[in-house]
């Protein structure tokens, strides 16, 4: 077993003010996707000039905290939004969703798209290879604060998480998700993306890489206590929700590259 790497979740405190690892993640996320948009936009051939990147993360941080949170209120506690509206505004309570955040930045990039008379699907391939970055700060957020940890496991690299009631030792999910969803889809979507692909398939090949790896993850990571399990008595509600993430995916690439008869 390994020792969990004790750290503080609260990285900078003065006084009643206090800002979490958490927090800092999504910035390090936003950051890290401007370095990188900044740089695909002086490549040719891209939807986007360098001077509408701030805009476009600008556009892309409302969505993901908008999308975010209202997905996580209805795919995660509707019951408890319906019993408590006001509790959807308490966002200092925690809470967020990924798969919300992924529709809300759909919808923000579907808006900027218009604004800025920019195709749609050239927008959102541009897109896809700036999110795993984030996704990968995210889930190590995730690892400092003590949540969403792993189920309980008898292997080597297992760890007790201090704040877990249980003390079971448990499979570290959020260095999981750090790897395949962040790291290794980064790596997949910047290769793929190097080339030039048909409309739609940068974005068809991050549903399916970040539906796959979610849902493998998913196998080693505690369900929800308040939810369970979803479906045939195994299926957890993040594997759910990234079924249809993988059928779009499916669906976009099939549309990106079937062939055109005459």
């Amino acid at each position: 077993m390994v020792p969990y790497p004790d750290i503080d979740p609260v990285a900078i405190a003065l006084g009643p003010i206090t800002v979490h690892w958490y927090g800092l993640t999504y910035l390090g996320g936003l950051a890290f996707a401007w370095w990188l948009a900044r740089h695909r936009a002086a490549q040719p051939h891209t939807p986007l000039q360098r001077h509408q990147v701030d805009d476009l993360i600008f556009y892309a941080a409302v969505g993901i905290v908008i999308g975010g949170r209202l997905g996580y209120t209805l795919f995660y506690g509707v019951d408890r939004l319906m019993g408590d509206p006001l509790w959807l505004f308490r966002v200092w309570e925690g809470g967020m969703a990924f798969h919300g955040g992924f529709l809300g930045v759909v919808v923000a990039m579907t808006l900027f798209a218009r604004q800025h008379r920019i195709d749609a699907g050239r927008l959102l391939d541009f897109v896809a290879p700036l999110a795993p970055v984030g996704l990968a700060l995210g889930r190590l957020g995730n690892f400092i604060g003590q949540e969403l940890w792993g189920r309980s496991a008898d292997i080597p690299w297992a760890m007790i998480f201090p704040r877990d009631p249980l003390a079971l030792a448990r499979h570290p999910s959020q260095l999981y998700q750090f790897a395949l969803e962040g790291c290794l889809l980064f790596i997949l979507l910047l290769w793929f993306s190097r080339q030039p692909r048909p409309q739609w398939a940068v974005s068809g090949m991050f549903l399916i890489g970040y539906g796959l790896f979610r849902f493998l993850a998913e196998f080693f990571r505690e369900p929800d206590a308040h939810i369970g399990f979803d479906a045939m008595g195994w299926m957890t509600r993040g594997q759910l929700l990234c079924v249809p993430m993988l059928m779009a995916g499916t669906w976009l690439l099939y549309r990106a590259y079937r062939p055109t008869y005459r």
